[in-house]
């Protein structure tokens, strides 16, 4: 009986440490505050404990693991499991995918962008390209076309673009850098001290971040339709955590990302029909600029800055003109499936 006892004790205790290793926990490093730009990362967090049955979780964190310039190499040595981060924060570690801030590509909606950041993180030399990083790449975080919004007269001609300073990364600085201005890549959440203390005149934006980062609450104007490009913010996670999860945990993970991003997009929605009340609230003017000035604009940036990315991109040996090309392709298809 005693050994009977024995066993069955042991059998009991090996039971509840297999049930025990099945739980997994992992740690996602975002910044800022929970905003429409992180709505994804939480609606997955939330989908896959339900689906699991509380067995995995995701902790999402708010700068309490990295900064967010530094998610990437954070994701690299292990130090979390999961991490969003921009494209421009860091354009030589990960050049790939700054194929999708390139400006005036044309984009129209949140849809689309889904649509073609996918398809690029889909191709063979970005997920090579991330995977230098350790990194897999999980979702997007779409937003529509940048806005300036801006301190003292309104800008509404490119001629007085020259010499404005404008928190702008990656594709979209070098396109305001085209026309004169001076762009600053000072990060979203340093975005609101630096233009109150004039160390920028304007910041580019989607609205979410202007309404997160507060830069709408000291702008006198915002431009409603100058639309020059947006920022590429990849989810990703780290390789080796992936590949460690269950089959059920992976596939609850994978089959979790539409729904994730189907929620953003709906909240981003309702987000989009509550600015036009924001800035009557708070007294901003709407700035229209007129077509011939954004087709200058077009001209003069869009053309120049794709050139300059094809060529330095190709000279890195990697498949520029192809990435380009998959991206026109895609919205081809996306507007010919609506």
């Amino acid at each position: 009986m005693n050994r009977f006892l024995g066993r069955a004790a042991v059998a009991a205790l090996a039971v509840g440490f297999a049930g025990e290793a099945l739980a997994t926990e992992w740690n996602a490093s975002l910044w800022g505050q929970r905003r429409a730009f992180t709505e994804h990362v939480e609606k997955l967090a939330e989908l896959v404990s339900e689906k699991t049955n509380g067995e995995f979780t995701i902790n999402v964190s708010y700068g309490g693991l990295s900064k967010n310039t530094e998610n990437l190499d954070g994701i690299s040595i292990g130090a979390f499991e999961m991490a969003q981060f921009c494209a421009g924060y860091h354009r030589d570690k990960n050049p790939t995918i700054t194929v999708l801030e390139l400006p005036f590509l044309g984009v129209a909606n949140l849809e689309e962008e889904v649509a073609v950041s996918h398809a690029v993180y889909d191709h063979p030399a970005v997920q090579a390209d991330l995977g230098r990083w350790n990194a897999k790449l999980l979702m997007t975080s779409p937003m529509p076309q940048y806005n300036l919004v801006g301190t003292g007269d309104p800008r509404d001609e490119l001629s007085e673009f020259e010499g404005m300073r404008v928190r702008a990364t990656g594709g979209l600085g070098q396109a305001f850098a085209a026309v004169g201005a001076v762009p600053t890549s000072v990060t979203s959440s340093e975005a609101y001290n630096a233009m109150e203390s004039g160390v920028v005149d304007t910041v580019a934006f989607a609205q979410h971040a202007h309404l997160s980062f507060r830069t709408v609450d000291i702008a006198t104007w915002w431009t409603e339709n100058l639309n020059p490009g947006t920022v590429n913010c990849p989810v990703v996670v780290n390789t080796d955590a992936y590949e460690a999860l269950s089959d059920e945990h992976k596939a609850v993970l994978d089959e979790s990302v539409d729904e994730a991003i189907q929620h953003y997009l709906d909240n981003y929605a309702a987000l989009i029909e509550r600015w036009e009340s924001v800035l009557a609230e708070k007294g901003v003017q709407k700035v229209t600029i007129p077509e011939a000035e954004l087709a200058k604009f077009r001209e003069v940036a869009a053309g120049p800055v794709r050139a300059a990315w094809l060529s330095d991109m190709s000279a890195q040996g990697l498949p520029a003109q192809e990435l380009l090309d998959l991206v026109n392709s895609t919205l081809e298809k996306k507007r010919m499936s609506n």
